[in-house]
């Protein structure tokens, strides 16, 4: 009767991990067909995803008076539903982008974060060819501020980056950062 009852539990035990084995690779191969099912659909093919476009690639950043300021590398990522950035300085300073347009608010997004774990955060969308980003903040006062930056493709296949801050409700601007990007061959 021992003998009986350990070899029911052994059958018992196999039992239950065959079940568990065939509904997990089940699970994977409906996994796999949504998957291919999403790809198929080219989720993030519409033109809005399309508009930050003109920023990717490798670049060089000068100043508007020709001053080397740092590296700047933008590349599609996720199947074309986001952009990275990555940022690097002449000083050393980094900080790193996620960039994406959110379709339920019709609207594009990028959140930053730099070394010191100084966030920026906008919202907004391409105005007269320009992708324009705005969001609040605090300035290192800790005073609130409202950041608002533009990107411009520019004909020779340049970009401007423009960053201004406001610590007045956007009645008046402040210049924080004004770079030109140049590809980087």
């Amino acid at each position: 009767m021992q003998i009986k009852i350990s070899s029911l539990l052994s059958l018992f035990i196999l039992m239950a991990c065959s079940t568990v084995a065939i509904h997990s690779e089940e699970e994977s191969v409906n996994s796999d067909q949504s998957l291919q099912q999403t790809l198929q659909a080219k989720p993030c093919s519409a033109e809005q995803y399309r508009h930050f476009d003109f920023w990717l690639g490798d670049w060089k950043v000068t100043t508007p008076d020709g001053e080397y300021a740092g590296t700047n590398s933008i590349k599609s990522m996720l199947n074309g539903c986001a952009i990275y950035e990555s940022w690097t300085g002449k000083s050393g300073y980094r900080g790193d982008s996620i960039n994406f347009y959110d379709q339920a608010k019709d609207q594009w997004h990028q959140t930053w974060i730099d070394f010191a774990g100084n966030a920026l955060y906008g919202d907004g969308s391409l105005v007269d060819g320009s992708m324009v980003l705005s969001g609040f903040g605090k300035n290192a006062q800790g005073q609130d501020i409202i950041n608002r930056i533009t990107w411009t493709p520019n004909n020779d296949g340049t970009v401007r980056q423009h960053w201004e801050s406001s610590s007045d409700n956007a009645t008046t601007w402040t210049s924080v950062f004004d770079g030109l990007y140049t590809k980087v061959k």
